[in-house]
């Protein structure tokens, strides 16, 4: 890493990160900008952006992206959300708690059986109009679901894609997963709730006269477009298939996604115009642009050369390397795209299984699919899924700041994190 470009790409990085935690420059045009500079000095070019699995643009996720919110847009004009919003808030007898426990438990189990980008998506327009309801702020919601989705995402194979990159090196089934990481992300859940009811206590204001407006509300007369809400949940169901399907069917999720898009506006007869105009827009492009800064460190040979460090500090200790490597794969994933991370940190890890003789239970790989998919919770833009609600919540005109979500997102972490260590050493290393 003595390359001039390595220490340039850094220095580009750091002042990119650090100009977005300051807010005083739209991220959208931070990443943007960062973008070109990694592209100008060099530290990356046109081929490896644009084309390269390894260090380029994700189009995996760009446009797995834009195909569900393009199904999500048109549900929306079906009342189909204010339909689940109402019928939420009835359920939880209108108690601000309850109402979010509901949504995280549900965004939780959802996130296990779709990518928790998918489940989001899905979940935010109900949240935006179940807190519209109650005369609630809607951001400790919507930060609360961004971090049950990225817990129950950790449960399965398909919930999160760091674990279908794992997988997918490591010789891992789905039934893996659930035995080794389902049952903890059970109890992460629960423990999410219970620090929920601290952080976000007075927040849970209950209003009598909203609520018994709300408990009087017909549901069903939400629905505006019965016909296009039935198509539009025809073509979902066909979608979510799709992606529990992949084993079988071998189709990437983004291209599930597009032709399940395709198929919703060629049936409904909409204006695509329409359609199109639901997009988060600056929100795919903020990601083009850190997937583009991130590419400038993998191809400069800096994050390589953290996760070499990260290798040599564990040696061949079992117990010592999988606490590093949840413990720093937590923290680096806060920092980078777990995404990209995983992939640099996927063929060290293999070698660090070989060097070990095997090791036991996959252990290692468990760690670091813990690490990157708890860390992700640790910052705004720490996943895939903190983007596109932060995205949301913008377009919404209820703008949710880097450090409003940073400063739960570190507690939440910093606590699930230790509990996994806790989990790792008992499961692995005593009860054996």
């Amino acid at each position: 890493m003595s390359d001039w470009h390595s220490w340039a790409a850094i220095v580009v990085f750091v002042g990119a990160y650090t100009l977005i935690i300051s807010e005083k420059i739209h991220r959208v045009a931070v990443a943007l900008g960062g973008a070109g500079l990694m592209l100008a000095i060099g530290a990356t070019d046109d081929i490896s952006a644009f084309y390269s699995e390894d260090s380029g643009i994700d189009w995996n996720v760009i446009f797995l992206l834009m195909g569900m919110m393009m199904i999500v847009g048109v549900l929306k004009k079906t009342g189909m959300f204010e339909y689940l919003a109402i019928w939420a808030v009835k359920r939880a007898q209108a108690k601000p708690f309850r109402v979010m426990a509901m949504l995280v438990l549900i965004t939780a189990v959802a996130s296990a059986l779709l990518d928790n980008v998918t489940t989001v998506l899905l979940v935010a327009p109900v949240t935006l109009l179940v807190c519209e309801r109650l005369a609630l702020p809607s951001a400790p919601f919507l930060i609360a679901e961004v971090m049950a989705s990225n817990i129950g995402g950790t449960a399965t194979l398909v919930g999160d894609p760091p674990n279908i990159i794992i997988a997918s090196r490591a010789g891992l089934t789905f039934n893996d997963f659930l035995v080794h990481l389902a049952p903890l992300a059970a109890v992460l859940v629960v423990v999410l709730l219970v620090l929920c009811r601290v952080m976000f206590r007075r927040y849970f204001v209950y209003d009598e006269d909203r609520a018994a407006e709300i408990m009087a509300l017909e549901e069903r007369e939400a629905i505006r477009d019965p016909r296009l809400m039935v198509q539009g949940l025809i073509v979902l169901a066909l979608v979510v298939a799709g992606f529990v399907l992949h084993p079988v069917l071998h189709y990437a999720p983004s291209i599930v996604a597009l032709l399940g898009a395709g198929l919703l506006v060629a049936v409904a007869a909409l204006e695509t115009h329409d359609v199109l105009a639901e997009v988060e827009w600056p929100t795919l492009a903020f990601f083009a642009g850190l997937f583009i800064m991130i590419g400038g460190l993998i191809d400069t040979g800096v994050v390589s050369e953290i996760s070499r460090q990260l290798a040599d500090a564990i040696g061949g200790n079992q117990l010592g390397g999988s606490m590093t490597l949840l413990g720093g794969s937590a923290v680096l994933s806060g920092i980078v795209d777990n995404i990209p991370y995983v992939a640099t940190m996927a063929p060290i890890t293999s070698d660090l299984v070989r060097d070990m003789g095997g090791s036991s239970d996959h252990v290692l790989w468990w760690a670091l699919a813990l690490g990157a998919d708890l860390g992700g919770n640790a910052t705004a833009i720490g996943a895939s899924a903190n983007v596109v609600v932060l995205g949301i919540a913008e377009r919404n005109r209820q703008p949710i700041s880097f450090w409003q979500f940073t400063k739960y997102g570190l507690i939440v972490t910093a606590v699930t994190v230790v509990i996994s260590l806790g989990y790792v050493w008992l499961r692995y290393f005593t009860f054996t």
